[in-house]
């Protein structure tokens, strides 16, 4: 059922100021009989930390999430890798629990419980039963608010962080997405691999990651998104108890901290080339692409759907199921606050390397000159939707959604307006947009065998 434009403007106008103490109603969701399925509500505790519910009908479970917005963009080279790290110490004890008391908390009531540090912020999240969601608030709180750091726990984690790092060295997908960063965005903060590197997490000091910890985990560039089966108030109760330990909630609220990162826009006409003992070769061919708040960002949708989403996608078709050249082929875009990227990712053997760049090349060249048929535009736009309905059926991706919608993105847009913006992206749009997009300077990133062999 269609939202009344009330409640569509109370999607858009989440960036407004809320006083503390105050509760406010973001987004209420009805089925065709008009009874609520959803409802988002927001309440901002002392010190600015932000609680986000939303209430879903037909659901037993509920899960939590703590955004911090911290990440590897906001490290300083001497830090680069403190955001991953300090997410794995946040695991390892409290005053009130060992790192084992956590892990049973969550284990022994059959919870879903992990932590992931993206560029622009971290996140810790839990999924359980309903009844088991004050425990799971009260253990995330209590990580959160008052990890010891210790210095047995570093030095135990850095090495865990050195064999993760390993790993991904290991793992030509990971090697190549990373090259493809670094020449994208240069020596800065975007360019940077999230864990780390050896040398630097090596070099990294458990006094060096305490200060990080005290000063980026502050209530006020915090959010904790719940959703499933919950009241709010109860939440709200529950928040404020786990979180108000050691004074954390006390405190003036501060302002909202900026991303900034010089040259964060840089997407220059780059190549780069890294060897490894390798069957396949991997590449990545990129271009600039938008921020996440673009409102463009709905015909990228259905661009990259339409481009290399799918089996019946463009590049799939032609690179794949025509010529044979590669197992895996698709296309991608990343946003960021100020900055993106579109790109298209193939692995293939050595001897096919310049044929299927080739291809590529040409089809980002006719996508430029010609946009999208009227029968590619309906394919990609039915996969938008689908996507986009189908992930939102259980309590974990609502609680993304409203978590990063508030952390990140300052407004939160109903299911249904988010299809109607779907809906609304023409075959113009989407030639527009692709002209722009891939007239650009193009960026290569290939990671394989040594180029003699």
């Amino acid at each position: 059922m269609p939202h009344s434009p009330k409640e569509r403007r109370k999607g858009r106008r989440q960036a407004e100021p809320q006083r503390t103490g105050s509760t406010r109603t973001l987004l209420t969701e009805r089925d065709p009989d008009g009874q609520v399925v959803s409802r988002v509500r927001r309440t901002v505790l002392p010190g600015g930390l932000r609680v986000v519910t939303e209430q879903m009908a037909g659901v037993r479970s509920a899960s939590v999430g703590v955004w911090v917005g911290v990440g590897s963009r906001h490290e300083t080279p001497a830090l680069h890798g403190c955001s991953h790290f300090l997410e794995h110490l946040l695991f390892k004890g409290t005053r009130e629990r060992t790192a084992m008391d956590i892990s049973v908390a969550l284990d022994e009531v059959g919870g879903e419980f992990n932590a992931f540090t993206a560029k622009e912020y971290t996140c810790f999240h839990a999924r359980v039963l309903d009844v088991d969601l004050p425990m799971a608030v009260d253990v995330l709180g209590d990580m959160v608010t008052s990890s010891l750091i210790a210095d047995v726990d570093v030095e135990a984690e850095r090495d865990v962080i050195l064999d993760e790092i390993a790993m991904h060295d290991d793992d030509p997908d990971d090697v190549v997405h990373n090259l493809f960063a670094e020449a994208a965005f240069g020596d800065t903060p975007l360019g940077r691999p999230i864990a780390g590197t050896t040398e630097s997490i090596s070099a990294m000091t458990r006094d060096q990651i305490a200060r990080f910890y005290r000063s980026h985990y502050r209530p006020h560039s915090m959010v904790v998104a719940v959703a499933g089966n919950v009241d709010h108030a109860a939440v709200v109760r529950q928040v404020r108890k786990a979180f108000g330990r050691n004074g954390f909630l006390a405190g003036t609220d501060a302002p909202r901290r900026a991303v900034v990162t010089d040259r964060a826009r840089r997407v220059p006409g780059a190549a780069a080339h890294t060897t490894r003992p390798l069957e396949q070769v991997n590449l990545v061919l990129g271009v600039r692409g938008m921020t996440r708040t673009d409102p463009r960002r709905f015909a990228l949708g259905v661009l990259n759907a339409a481009l290399g989403g799918g089996t019946s996608s463009r590049l799939f078709q032609e690179v794949r199921e025509v010529r044979g050249l590669a197992y895996s082929v698709f296309s991608f875009a990343s946003h960021y606050a100020d900055a993106g990227v579109v790109g298209v990712s193939v692995g293939c053997l050595p001897a096919k390397l310049d044929e299927v760049l080739a291809v590529v090349r040409e089809e980002l060249r006719k996508i430029a000159v010609d946009g999208l048929a009227e029968d590619e535009l309906a394919r990609g736009k039915g996969q938008v939707r689908g996507g986009l309905v189908l992930g939102l059926e259980d309590s974990g991706s609502r609680m993304s959604r409203i978590g990063k919608a508030e952390l990140v993105q300052d407004e939160l847009l109903s299911i249904d307006e988010v299809l109607r913006r779907v809906d609304a992206v023409t075959v113009a749009d989407v030639r527009e947009l692709a002209h722009e997009l891939f007239s650009q300077p193009q960026v290569l990133a290939i990671v394989g065998p040594d180029e003699d062999e």
